[in-house]
């Protein structure tokens, strides 16, 4: 007998004897993977021009005073790295404030519980965008945060309008953040699961051969990392790559990935791309830097 009071039958369709029609299959199917879809993680410029009147959607201009001035999606508020990352005690650059400290920054922008927010860099540096994106996806926001593809630099090639004007915000009144610590891992951790993650090194390939230390104490790499260039998940308009392109990208099975980079910026190129396709994803925010200034762990040439 068909499951009169089961949701199947409310949507038209009836199971018999446990048994589903190919159409039913086919159907069920279609649904999963519109849930599991992570197209909202990334919108395009049409997406955005479409919703800018759209009181909801909150636009975030990762850069500086100086290009926020120049020109900026109109409406677009203000947010630079700084705005949301702390110095630590031992000198680590760009490392997580408190959540409490967090939400209050993203409030002051106007972000609160019914907003929709997009994020896009005010240059090249989509680095920049996707550490802000990470944020929101720590404080368990991620879902309700989109970056823009292509950014400024996309939506200015396509004629669309940029405005010098800036808006004023109104502080939300309040934001709920979920903070999921679970997702920001430390040496020690990265130490102790040798072996058992796939440990990805964001940084281009001088910094990880050891050709070059850049400002780093130590040249080289964590040992086990393997090496994938931020900038090689990006074309060379700085829009990412097709998913069936990025899907292709080499990984290691049933080991959750964590990236790195020099401070934890560009590392989040990667850990949005991972999210992007469905990957289990973590983030060593110390990083490189980090990782070197301690004695006691070893680096690879």
């Amino acid at each position: 007998m068909p499951n009169r009071g089961g949701w199947l039958y409310w949507l038209g369709l009836d199971v018999y004897n446990g048994r589903m029609s190919r159409l039913l299959v086919l159907l069920l199917a279609l649904i999963a993977c519109a849930w599991a879809a992570p197209a909202d993680m990334l919108v395009s410029t049409d997406w955005l021009a479409a919703r800018l009147n759209d009181p909801a959607v909150v636009v975030l201009h990762v850069g500086s005073e100086q290009d926020y001035r120049a020109g900026h999606v109109p409406g677009a508020r203000l947010v630079t790295l700084g705005d949301l990352s702390v110095t630590g005690d031992r000198g680590l650059r760009l490392e997580l404030p408190p959540v409490e400290a967090l939400r209050a920054a993203l409030m002051k922008l106007g972000v609160g519980d019914g907003s929709r927010v997009v994020i896009y860099p005010a240059g090249e540096s989509v680095q920049s965008a996707t550490r802000v994106w990470f944020t929101f996806d720590y404080l368990g926001l991620g879902e309700r945060a989109s970056l823009l593809d292509g950014g400024l630099a996309a939506w200015r090639a396509e004629g669309r309008p940029v405005s010098t004007e800036i808006p004023r915000v109104e502080p939300a009144a309040n934001l709920t953040a979920r903070a999921r610590p679970e997702i920001v891992v430390d040496a020690e951790y990265v130490r102790s699961h040798a072996g058992a993650i796939d440990l990805i090194d964001a940084r281009t390939p001088e910094f990880y051969s050891g050709e070059s230390a850049g400002m780093m104490p130590r040249a080289g790499h964590i040992p086990g990392a393997r090496n994938v260039p931020f900038v090689t998940l990006v074309d060379e308009r700085r829009k990412l790559k097709s998913h069936e392109a990025l899907a292709a990208l080499p990984g290691e099975a049933g080991k959750p990935a964590v990236a790195y980079c020099h401070i934890g910026q560009q590392a989040t190129v990667v850990y949005f791309v991972s999210r992007y396709l469905g990957r289990e994803v973590r983030l060593y925010d110390g990083s490189f830097q980090d990782w070197s200034t301690r004695p006691g762990l070893p680096v690879s040439k």
